[in-house]
């Protein structure tokens, strides 16, 4: 019975694990992060591309997001030499070590997406009484 929790973590491991979660959710807590994230994972995109894309994000909001993102080293803000002027946000590579988070995200999603409609469709209906 003494060494049934040998494989557990100790207290000081799990409290280390619990911190980086929570700093992790710190920079990616915004509402549009990871949407974000995942966008610029598959390809570098304009910020016209991505207002379009992100359905009912605001400007002000994207443009806060995307220096957030930029600041932590999660995108990178390429300015061409042309003109007009054309910026473009792509993943970094230090940012590029979310794609397994988000794609992890999206199967979960998806699975619990098809799950809850297979749930739904052999649901029994409720009889109404009165």
């Amino acid at each position: 019975m003494e060494n049934e929790n040998l494989n557990y973590p100790t207290f000081t491991e799990c409290m280390r694990k619990v911190r980086a979660i929570d700093d992790t959710l710190h920079i990616l807590s915004g509402k549009w992060t990871l949407v974000l994230l995942a966008h610029l994972c598959y390809r570098p995109m304009r910020y016209s591309e991505l207002l379009k894309d992100l359905n009912g994000i605001a400007g002000k909001v994207l443009s806060r997001e995307l220096k957030d993102l930029e600041i932590n080293g999660l995108i990178i803000r390429e300015v061409s030499e042309g003109q007009p002027l054309a910026v473009t946000y792509k993943i970094s590579q230090y940012g590029q070590r979310l794609k397994e988070l988000t794609d992890g995200l999206a199967d979960w999603g998806l699975a619990h997406r098809e799950r809850i409609f297979n749930a739904a469709k052999f649901e029994k209906p409720m009889s109404v009484t009165r």
